[in-house]
């Protein structure tokens, strides 16, 4: 049994659609962070950055944050859509890096200038507007090459799929990068990636027109 801690963003959905993906028990404790829960003492003691997903291992007691780290703890965990061979791991390492450092924190920055203040700083919201537009680019080719990121479907596309998901408020329209386009309604049409999404609460998959 897991324990998540989580809320509806896009690292929290990243979680319990792995959970579901590979079949895991899970319990879920929502963290409001609208109500500033994450800051409580008792989730300190789990996630010491005081930001979710975070998980406990009830099996072995392991405490797990970042959302990468989780990713990588349950497919070590369960051997599944994490490779043992050397060189598929590296590519997944890369793609799910390449996520928690780009595609996720730039496309948080464009929904808070894009989304949440329009109007506020043209400047900015230029900047990470292309930004938003590149990195789908970098995506796009990706997929060219490959049916998912890493090659084999993997916890790099459960990461990347949660941003992707908002792509209305990046003012992304995936029918400009078909790659991306294909894959996208692919993994949201897994029955497990439904299922996870729909975690702490139920929500919609966004679907391109």
């Amino acid at each position: 049994m897991i324990d998540l801690y989580t809320w509806g963003t896009p690292n929290g959905k990243k979680i319990s659609i792995a959970l579901e993906e590979m079949g895991l028990a899970y319990e879920v404790h929502p963290i409001d962070i609208g109500k500033n829960e994450q800051f409580a003492p008792d989730f300190l003691k789990v996630s010491p950055n005081n930001k979710i997903p975070a998980i406990v291992d009830r099996d072995t007691g392991q405490s797990v944050f970042e959302s990468g780290a989780i990713l990588m703890y349950l497919g070590g965990k369960t051997g599944k859509f994490y490779p043992t061979e050397a060189a598929a791991r590296i590519r997944l390492h890369e793609w799910l890096m390449w996520q928690m450092g780009n595609f996720g924190p730039m496309l948080g920055r464009a929904h808070a200038f894009l989304h949440f203040n329009p109007g506020k700083a043209p400047f900015a919201e230029e900047w990470f507007a292309t930004e938003a537009k590149r990195l789908y680019g970098v995506l796009d080719t990706q997929l060219g090459k490959f049916p998912f990121a890493a090659g084999d479907y993997s916890i790099a596309d459960m990461a990347i799929f949660p941003w992707a998901a908002r792509h209305q408020w990046q003012r992304i329209d995936l029918n400009n990068y078909p790659n991306v386009k294909r894959w996208y309604l692919e993994i949201a049409a897994r029955p497990a990636v439904k299922k996870g999404y729909d975690v702490p609460s139920a929500s919609t998959i966004p679907l391109p027109a």
